[in-house]
């Protein structure tokens, strides 16, 4: 194992993958240290989920580098695959079973495993787990996924879309998991359509476009790929005024010199949202 592998739990270098004429991947580099979590982001057809599934070890690549968890995952045997938890964007449906059913028949898969009434408890289903899976919201469906693919307690975690469907509320209280889980030294990889879930739980966020990561930062320092200036807007009388300027503050002191008021004012700055549909090139 390199010093690279050692201090990364992903490693990615020129990753590159085609079907037929389609460049779904083409020279894609990242990183992910142990202990992070890794928001990636991008449009439909971007290149994420087929990136994810080279990351877990269900597509084989057609060149590049890859090592998780310092092991090429298109050659990783079954003890490798015990050391990573995968939650799917598809809701898991166990018929008739009940979720303690459910978690413990997953369990018997692994050697070495958390008690699966206490994942039950962490994930919030301690109450339901004489429920059958059928009978649960979809919701507490995802829970349950996180708890199957927590089960082995792995080292890395890969959720894909985790709260898509999610009402507000519901979504908040699976953010409170993802916390704890990361909290608790898990390596989290999760790809999202939701630019304010990537940066609520996000040490860093990847922005994949035509198959490519074109920027890596954390939220914060995302938002400086867009423009920095602020955009001032008042009303004076019934008419608008709007300006982008890098000195507001000198902006609204020039305007409302001689006692003029500068009704409704307000001054935003860009946010991850601006800086992602600038890097994606959107218009």
């Amino acid at each position: 194992m390199t010093n690279a592998d050692r201090s990364n739990a992903v490693r990615v270098r020129g990753l590159c993958k085609t079907y037929g004429r389609l460049h779904a991947v083409r020279d894609l580099d990242l990183d992910v240290g142990y202990g992070e979590v890794v928001a990636i982001l991008g449009p439909n057809g971007a290149g994420k989920s087929t990136t994810i599934e080279i990351l877990e070890g269900h597509r084989k690549r057609d060149s590049g580098d890859v090592r998780v968890l310092g092991e090429d995952p298109g050659a990783a045997g079954r003890n490798w695959r015990a050391r990573i938890g995968i939650v799917l964007q598809e809701a898991s449906d166990f018929g008739m079973l009940t979720v303690s059913e459910t978690v413990r028949m997953f369990a018997g898969c692994y050697a070495e495993v958390r008690d699966p009434g206490e994942v039950l408890e962490l994930v919030g289903l301690g109450a339901t787990s004489t429920s059958k899976v059928r009978t649960l919201s979809g919701g507490q469906r995802r829970r349950l996924d996180v708890a199957l693919g927590i089960i082995a307690m792995p080292e890395l975690l890969f959720l894909d879309e985790p709260t898509t469907g999610f009402d507000p509320e519901a979504r908040r209280q699976f953010w409170d998991l993802i916390r704890l889980l990361a909290r608790d030294g898990t390596t989290i990889v999760l790809t999202t359509h939701y630019l304010e879930e990537a940066a609520a739980l996000a040490d860093r966020v990847a922005v994949i476009a035509q198959g490519r990561v074109v920027a890596v930062d954390s939220p914060e320092r995302l938002t400086a790929h867009a423009n920095s200036a602020a955009t001032v807007r008042w009303m004076e009388g019934d008419r608008v005024h709007v300006e982008v300027t890098s000195h507001p503050t000198e902006l609204i002191r020039q305007r409302s010199a001689n006692g003029v008021e500068l009704a409704e004012l307000t001054v935003t700055r860009p946010t991850l949202e601006d800086a992602y549909m600038h890097l994606i090139g959107a218009r």
